[in-house]
């Protein structure tokens, strides 16, 4: 019958031996253990480098563009894509696809604005100095 230590020692040796083969020749050898001959050199394909954008997203630096009339005389905002207007209400802005009846009487005359937000609301200051009310000719803004 065989001595415990010895079984212990078998068990031990087994694992260890698992545990080589499991790495694989190439990095067996980087232990220092050389079993059978060495595996032909695998080539890996290149990966695309870090840092662009996923395949699924825009180009790098792309920003969609979004297409609002601006109506100074009541400080409304319409989004010409999503059909749908921005306008001011006691403390915020509101989205709605139609105005109240009183800013649809009083909409008058609009500046075609391109923003590379979805809210364009947070140029607002910005607009409503460029643009003051009945004070308004055409322009096209690229801001």
């Amino acid at each position: 019958m065989m001595k415990p230590h010895t079984i212990t020692k078998i068990v031990a040796c087994s694992v260890f031996t698992i545990f080589l083969f499991s790495f694989g020749a190439c990095q067996i050898k980087s232990l220092g253990v050389q079993i059978g001959d060495e595996p032909e050199p695998v080539v890996v394909a290149k990966s695309k480098p870090k840092g662009g954008p996923p395949p699924h997203a825009p180009a790098h630096g792309y920003r969609a563009k979004h297409s609002y009339h601006y109506y100074p005389s009541c400080f409304v905002y319409f989004d010409v894509s999503r059909k749908c207007y921005f306008y001011l209400a006691g403390d915020g802005w509101k989205v709605s696809a139609s105005l109240p009846v009183h800013m649809r009487v009083q909409l008058g005359d609009y500046v075609s604005i391109e923003m590379d937000t979805d809210r364009p609301y947070t140029k607002f200051k910005e607009h409503k100095k460029k643009y003051p009310p009945g004070q308004l000719k055409k322009k096209k803004n690229w801001s």
